[in-house]
């Protein structure tokens, strides 16, 4: 069964594992995109870059993450990832997202957004 790929205004992605506590997803991040700051109450994240480079806001604080690196984002705590690939050289950001949780909300009701720069709620 293939996996169906789901586009957003940044990228895309597919979800390769979806069972109650535990979610994967190979997510696109095109280049000069990002994603929304936001936080999640209900689930955790590890991210693992396999390809290009990433830089990252978690609370507040700004880093890079190239391919093979790995970061973790607790529950509660407040992220953003963007392709730092410039447009010219054109390669998309690859990321693997790992989410847990003990309760398994997964969905878009678990997204508080700080900040979106494709005005999102």
């Amino acid at each position: 069964m293939k996996n169906e790929i789901e586009n957003r205004p940044w990228g895309k992605f597919e979800i390769l594992l979806d069972e109650p506590s535990v979610k994967v997803k190979r997510i696109t991040v095109n280049p000069g995109q990002q994603l929304s700051y936001q936080s999640h109450e209900h689930r955790s994240e590890t991210w693992t870059v396999i390809q290009g480079m990433a830089g990252y806001t978690l609370d507040g604080r700004d880093g890079v993450i190239k391919s093979k690196d790995t970061l973790y984002i607790p529950q509660g705590a407040k992220h953003r990832i963007r392709n730092i690939n410039t447009v010219q050289n054109n390669m998309d950001m690859i990321f693997i997202e790992v989410q847990h949780s003990d309760r398994g909300i997964f969905d878009e009701s678990d997204i508080t957004r700080y900040e979106d720069d494709y005005n999102r709620e």
